[in-house]
This record gives C-alpha cells, sequence and structure tokens, in this order.
C-alpha cells in the first residue's frame, strides 16, 4: 500500500474507535442524545403546547417508548416551564450567560468556541427550568431527573436541542440549545463522545424532520417575521 492508503486506513481505524468508544460510553447512561429539532423559528413562542416542534419532539419521545423529553435553550425572558405535549412532559432547560446579551442577543461565536474546546467556565452559566435558576449543573439536572421521574420516566431520557437560528444561515449557525446540549454531553461523557454525538445531532434532523425543506428552503423570510412580530401568536 501507498503512503496515502496507509494514511487513510489509520485515519478511518481512528474515527472507528473514537464512534465504539463514543457507543460504549453513551450506551445504557441516564440520557439518550437525539440532536436538533428545528432551524429557524416558524411561530413564536416555539416550544408552546400545540407547536409542531414540540409535537415533533413529543413524536420522537414517544417512537423511543419515552414518557419525557429534555429539550436545550440558551436563556432569554421566558421561565422555561416544562408541559404536556400528547401524552409526553416536555421538559425545558436553559443555558443562562450572566455575562452574555441574552438569547435575542448576536452570538458570541469565540465564546462557542471556546465553550467546544475547553468547556464551561466556572461561575459564569446560570441554568433555568421550570422558573427557577440554579447556579450549578448538578443543581439543575437533579431538578431535571427529579422531574422526569415524577413523570413517570423509565429509561434513558431523550436529550435535544432546540436548533432554531434568529439570523443567519442554519446550515451552519446551531441555533438555541446547542451550547447547553454540547455541555450536558461534555459533563456526562468526555470530550470524544461528546464531538461524536453533537455531529452526529448536527445530521438528525436532515433525516428525521418533516418540516427540514420548508424551514431552510424559507428561512430568511422566516427569520424576517419573526423579528417584525409577525410570528407571534394572535
Amino acid at each position: 500500500m501507498n503512503l496515502k492508503t496507509v494514511t487513510a486506513v489509520i485515519l478511518l481505524s481512528i474515527i472507528g474507535l473514537m464512534i465504539v468508544y463514543s457507543y460504549t460510553v453513551v450506551s445504557g447512561s441516564d440520557l439518550e442524545p437525539m440532536g436538533r429539532v428545528a432551524f429557524v423559528k416558524v411561530m413564536n413562542p416555539d416550544f408552546y403546547p400545540g407547536h409542531l416542534h414540540s409535537k415533533l419532539l413529543a413524536k420522537y419521545a414517544k417512537e423511543r417508548g419515552s414518557k419525557c423529553a429534555l429539550i436545550t435553550h440558551f436563556g432569554g425572558s421566558s421561565n422555561y416551564r416544562s408541559y404536556v405535549e400528547d401524552d409526553v412532559y416536555i421538559i425545558e432547560l436553559a443555558f443562562i450567560d450572566t455575562q452574555g446579551t441574552g438569547a435575542t442577543g448576536p452570538t458570541n461565536y469565540t465564546d462557542s468556541l471556546k465553550i467546544a474546546l475547553f468547556g464551561t467556565p466556572d461561575g459564569r452559566y446560570k441554568y433555568k427550568s421550570d422558573g427557577i435558576v440554579f447556579n450549578s449543573y448538578e443543581e439543575a439536572m437533579d431538578h431535571v431527573y427529579q422531574v422526569a421521574q415524577k413523570h413517570g420516566q423509565e429509561g434513558p431520557l431523550p436529550l435535544a436541542w432546540h436548533g432554531n437560528a434568529r439570523n443567519g444561515n442554519p446550515i451552519f449557525v446551531q441555533g438555541c440549545g446547542f451550547p447547553l446540549y454540547f455541555d450536558i454531553l461534555r459533563r456526562e461523557y468526555g470530550l470524544i463522545p461528546a464531538y461524536i454525538y453533537t455531529l452526529k445531532g448536527m445530521i438528525f434532523p436532515y433525516i428525521y424532520s418533516p418540516y427540514r425543506n420548508f424551514e431552510l428552503g424559507n428561512f430568511i423570510k422566516l427569520q424576517l417575521l419573526y423579528s417584525g412580530g409577525d410570528l407571534d401568536y394572535r
């Protein structure tokens, strides 16, 4: 074999080992990482009983035989209260950047890269769920698991990130909840599985979302409608 072939075989072997290792670490854990739910807002508020993205997450959970699902957000003004959607209890959890501009502000890509490489700085981020602000990841996840148990959860809890991009091309901009999704995977499983399952999660909506073509084909118009307040419930 020539050098290029040998190099390709080695790289593929390394990638294969990373995938097998990641699968081994994640399988049998308390969470089932799925991935991104939405590409762009189609109505606002969008994780709300009866909304199509909310119903889509409930469908994903039901397909996995789950009574609950966890959806991650980037914290804004919402209380991120949990609710029932089609007999599935949707648990909402938001990341609050105490030094940031909130969910409606511009995306800080430098911070996102730092989180991806080094994790979250201690003390900077808080978490919100059911109107409660938690100062630590451990407190937030204790709340999540307690709520899931209370609502009959058995087996791993499906985990997804919201994903709606308020501006920019949603093929590249991973949208609301992405940093928290990655942070959960990094804390629970380590960096390599976090990268592998985040990449898998980026691919997820292209395969499973029935709204992908509409959202991606109309994202500029939908973003303009959202920013103008025309997507708000009447």
